[in-house]
């Protein structure tokens, strides 16, 4: 909460989150969060509807609070979950949502916006750094014609979400609240390079996205104390002055193709 400023700004506005949970709804925003409301975390019991109390209550409230608090994002899917997570890890109402104004607003921005132009940019700032780092996946991907959306959208949108054990996620989250985005490109890049040999063997278009998804499972990936240490030394060099550099180009790039 201090280091990612949520503290401050929750302290500085008193009253402000419950202000926004009392005032008026917009109800195309409200019916887009409810329908999600069923499929976020359905295997998890405090989700569900039997549940007391119900997480599904509070979640709705993050949501419906932050898509009137930031109207240029409103909701889109994917919050559910980052929010979701927000309150497990929290167990509080408020500052679950200041944590997710965090994220949406300073650390992530443009993520979630109706264009999703920022996700979009940083998967293709992923493609030229892996051309950089792991130059022979970058071919391979090229050779087949498989865009970086197709297989790491959902790395991206999740936050690691469903995709990543627990225990490792909280991890990510814990450096990406502490170091802003440059840890997403640093745990990508850590998994493909670790199987640069594995993704290498795919041989067309189904099997390379089949190797993407197995490259989040396994022994690797739960112990997760080796491989935090790992995404700090496997990617090599890393500045914030180079990402932003290939976000200036790929954004450029998308925006000129409408």
């Amino acid at each position: 909460m201090i280091v990612s400023g949520a503290q401050a700004n929750m302290e500085q506005n008193p009253g402000y989150y419950h202000r926004l949970l009392e005032g008026e709804k917009n109800d195309k925003l409200v019916e887009a969060i409810k329908t999600d409301m069923n499929r976020t975390f359905p295997d998890n019991v405090k989700f569900r509807k039997t549940a007391d109390p119900c997480l599904q209550h509070t979640l709705y409230n993050v949501l419906v609070a932050y898509g009137h608090h930031n109207k240029a994002v409103g909701y889109c899917q994917g919050m559910n979950f980052i929010a979701g997570y927000l309150i497990l890890i929290t167990k509080n109402e408020e500052e679950s949502f200041w944590l997710l104004d965090a994220l949406i607003g300073r650390i992530l921005p443009d993520y979630y916006s109706p264009a999703m132009l920022g996700l979009k940019t940083d998967q293709e700032v992923l493609g030229e750094l892996v051309k950089m780092k792991v130059p022979a996946v970058a071919e391979l991907m090229e050779r087949h014609g498989v865009m970086w959306t197709l297989v790491v959208s959902r790395w991206f949108i999740c936050l690691f979400i469903d995709i990543l054990p627990v225990e490792t996620v909280l991890r990510i989250w814990d450096c990406l609240f502490y170091e802003g985005s440059k840890i997403i490109f640093r745990v990508a890049l850590t998994l493909i390079k670790q199987h640069q040999a594995f993704i290498l063997e795919a041989t067309n278009f189904p099997d390379i996205c089949d190797k993407f998804k197995q490259i989040t499972k396994g022994t690797f990936v739960t112990e997760c104390h080796s491989f935090m240490q790992k995404i700090f030394t496997d990617p090599g060099s890393l500045s914030m002055a180079t990402i932003n550099k290939l976000r200036e180009t790929c954004r450029e790039k998308l925006l000129s193709q409408g």
